[in-house]
């Protein structure tokens, strides 16, 4: 068992539960400003901050679940580091984006391209694995 794997898989899981939790205290934040507790009222900023955590929630459990398969499958530890470091990355970019009202595009891009990057290459290594791992059969 690859437990220092697991171990970076626990700490960017836990470094990207805390992100999604600072986009769900920002959005509760602008809904006690806007007086808005149901839906987005319309309102540009909260409509922002909500697709932007949205965002997240959509991409962080699928990158953690591909990275949690990288460990089991033996993946070197400092490749769970790299796909980590690169995914927090890009979820704090991506944050940072929505939760101002108003931000520079690059921020939205590079964070979504590093999440998307993290998702592809894992998910491509993780079908690659598992043919691999069935072609080669059982072993002894």
């Amino acid at each position: 068992m690859n437990v220092p794997a697991f171990a970076a898989v626990a700490l960017y899981a836990g470094l990207n539960a805390l992100i999604l939790l600072w986009i769900a205290a920002a959005t509760g934040r602008l809904r006690r400003r806007t007086g808005i507790f149901i839906g987005d009222g319309g309102h540009p900023h909260l409509i922002r901050i909500m697709r932007g955590h949205a965002n997240a929630v959509e991409a962080i459990p699928i990158a953690l679940i591909l990275m949690l398969l990288m460990a089991i499958l033996d993946a070197p530890v400092w490749v769970i580091h790299l796909f980590g470091i690169v995914l927090t990355v890009g979820r704090v970019l991506h944050a940072l984006h929505f939760i101002a009202e108003d931000a520079p595009r690059w921020q939205r891009a590079v964070g979504a391209g590093l999440s998307m990057l993290v998702i592809a290459v894992t998910a491509l290594g993780a079908v690659g694995h598992a043919v691999w791992l069935m072609v080669q059969g059982p072993v002894p």
